[in-house]
């Protein structure tokens, strides 16, 4: 299902850039841009840069950029036609009814028949709770401690022991086929005699809701000594475990500016019944970037609580990182020496879990703790070695201030003299962070984002190519810029000859779109084809098509025909990619000269004649000694 360009053009122009990111994002103008803190990465010195003029936003720390529906779409972590429909609704603008494919109306349905089915399933379990045959399940919660208004509140309910297909033949009676029942994840079937019976039974069954209150799927937590202990449902066209959490339905209504992350169902509920509603857990899986991802479109803060055995300490230390990756400040509740949450609640009250809350550790500071237990600090070796360790960490830090803090608690803690132990953070800044696995990034320095499309990791600035060597002011429009990416050995995905070949291609469309009286000129040495394949090319064939019909480019306009946010992130690269000059003389003989590149570097595979091949050399000769004015 797709809108018309003209629809598209209606909707971005109803919302203004500046104003919808302004509701999320604290902007300051900054010459002809607004500047504030990337929300789509952690940093403390504002890099992320909105335009009015070009109705487009850029971030020059993890090089992702858009228009206002990308932005929707990657901060609300929305499709593509529900961040077009979001912009619609908020401008008062009613889209037309669009035809609708077989597939899409199938996909359609499939969700609505799923949602149905979980919603009498849910229905079906919390009436059996309160029967004879959930006897066991409601003494089982009653025994936890729960009210009977907590119970309802979580909609709990029982999956009974017998008979194995008691939700089959009810869920039949009602009118659902067998095989919208084996899509919807609550069946198994027995191949050999050819039937399908429940896949959760004898188990106190907890149901996952979205945010908009619907049931998603189902947990279940055995009675009895039978494994698993808990049993999710599997991954359906509704369920992806890695990307939706417990209780966010409930949590992300809550006053206060963080949330706190549980690992199990029960302690969330035990959580929300002492008064901790802002409290939400992964669904049996590890902490993913799809979770961190969704954290941080509700808070920036993010109390880990886990248990306090090694399993969930191991859990803090992958965590850590990836939540620091998604812009998120980590903290550590001490639960010592009870279990894990519900055990603190049961067994010390809600204030003593108020008090430890308020007093959340330093996620730092919880690190180097952990990361002590493997030194023996009796041993000289090996005191250094852990020494060496925790200035790493220090010194990934972004701040001199936080460096200087974080050495004078380090000192204080394990009484290290404060000369020494500066010292060897300072060699730490000079020699750069130690390699590190996947999922170690240390503090401060985390540049990974997740792919929207397939979850993967990876980072933006390695793909698109640009160092860390920062951004400039225009002095003559006060726009902000990168410098164009230098060509590394490093860069194994092409020689150093294409890098700069892509890159000069690259710097004249943004020549184009910048001096747009340039282009009659361009257009005579170089065509859309000389670009080259992929994304560069496709970017020139839209800007040189919307030259020829206006004689200008709208830099927002191109960006709609990509749906991509990746793809999005590397066009908007190319508009804010600049050389330097110092003077109107030196850009000119900067665009001359990327003009030569483009056009020497053009395919001439196929100029095979000697007359065409005499023709090139001439325009190259001409090219040299053309005059450019902009």
């Amino acid at each position: 299902m797709f809108y018309s360009d003209d629809i598209l053009d209606q909707v971005c122009s109803a919302n203004d850039i500046v104003d919808v990111i302004g509701q999320d994002v604290p902007l300051k103008r900054s010459g002809s841009s607004y500047v504030g803190l990337c929300p789509f990465h952690n940093e403390k010195t504002p890099s992320f840069s909105v335009s009015r003029q070009k109705q487009m936003y850029y971030c020059f720390g993890c090089h992702r950029g858009g228009n206002v529906i990308t932005y929707i779409e990657e901060y609300n972590n929305m499709g593509f036609l529900e961040a077009v429909k979001y912009l619609a609704d908020r401008a008062g603008i009613r889209l037309p009814e669009q035809e609708v494919s077989e597939e899409e109306k199938r996909a359609r349905n499939e969700r609505a028949q799923l949602l149905e089915v979980n919603r009498l399933a849910g229905t079906y379990y919390y009436y059996l709770l309160r029967t004879p045959a959930g006897k066991n399940g409601l003494d089982y919660l009653t025994k936890r401690g729960l009210s009977e208004e907590t119970m309802k509140a979580f909609a709990l309910g029982y999956a009974p022991k017998t008979p194995s297909d008691g939700l089959y033949r009810y869920l039949k009676s009602k009118g659902i086929s067998d095989d919208l029942l084996r899509r919807s994840g609550l069946m198994n079937l027995d191949e050999k005699r050819a039937v399908m019976y429940d896949k959760f039974w004898n188990r106190v069954m907890f149901p996952i809701l979205d945010t908009s209150n619907r049931i998603i799927g189902f947990g279940g937590r055995v009675m009895g000594d039978a494994k698993p202990k808990y049993l999710n449902s599997p991954e359906t066209r509704l369920f992806d475990k890695s990307r939706n959490l417990y209780a966010l339905n409930l949590a992300r209504k809550t006053r206060e500016d963080y949330l706190v992350l549980c690992e199990g169902y029960m302690d969330v509920i035990s959580m929300h019944q002492a008064g901790f509603t802002n409290t939400v857990a992964s669904l049996g899986t590890a902490l993913t970037p799809g979770h961190c991802a969704l954290l941080s479109r509700y808070t920036k803060n993010v109390v880990l609580s886990y248990d306090s055995d090694q399993a969930g300490v191991s859990a803090a230390m992958r965590a850590i990182p990836m939540l620091r990756r998604a812009g998120i400040t980590p903290k550590i509740l001490r639960l010592d020496p009870y279990k894990d949450p519900d055990e603190l609640i049961s067994s010390a009250g809600r204030d003593e879990m108020a008090a430890r809350l308020k007093k959340a550790q330093n996620a730092l500071l919880f690190e180097i703790e952990i990361t002590r237990r493997d030194y023996d600090l009796n041993d000289p070796d090996s005191k250094t070695r852990f020494y060496e360790q925790a200035a790493e960490r220090i010194a990934a830090l972004e701040t001199e201030m936080e460096r200087q803090n974080y050495i004078d608690a380090v000192c204080r803690e394990y009484m290290v003299d404060r000369k020494q132990f500066q010292e060897l953070v300072t060699r730490r800044l000079v020699a750069g962070p130690a390699p590190r696995g996947r999922g170690e990034l240390p503090a401060g320095r985390a540049r990974q984002t997740e792919d929207p499309a397939t979850g993967m990791e990876y980072d933006p600035a390695a793909l698109y190519g640009y160092d860390d060597s920062g951004y400039y002011e225009d002095e003559e429009t006060g726009e902000m810029f990168q410098a164009p990416p230098s060509a590394s050995r490093k860069n194994r995905s092409a020689t150093i000859k294409e890098q700069g070949e892509d890159t000069s291609r690259k710097l004249l469309l943004h020549y184009i779109c910048r001096y747009p009286g340039i282009f009659q000129t361009v257009k005579q040495y170089v065509q859309p084809q000389d670009f080259g394949g992929g994304l560069t090319g496709r970017t020139a064939e839209i800007i040189y098509d919307q030259m020829e019909k206006t004689g200008k480019v709208e830099e927002s306009w191109v960006l709609s025909h990509f749906t991509e946010p990746q793809d999005q992130s590397q066009v908007a690269g190319i508009f804010h990619t600049l050389d330097q000059a110092s003077s109107g003389k030196e850009r000119e003989k900067a665009v001359r000269e990327t003009l030569i590149k483009v056009f020497t570097a053009a395919d001439t595979g196929n100029v095979s004649d000697f007359n065409q091949v005499i023709q090139r050399r001439k325009q190259e000769a001409e090219l040299r000694s053309l005059q450019i004015l902009l």
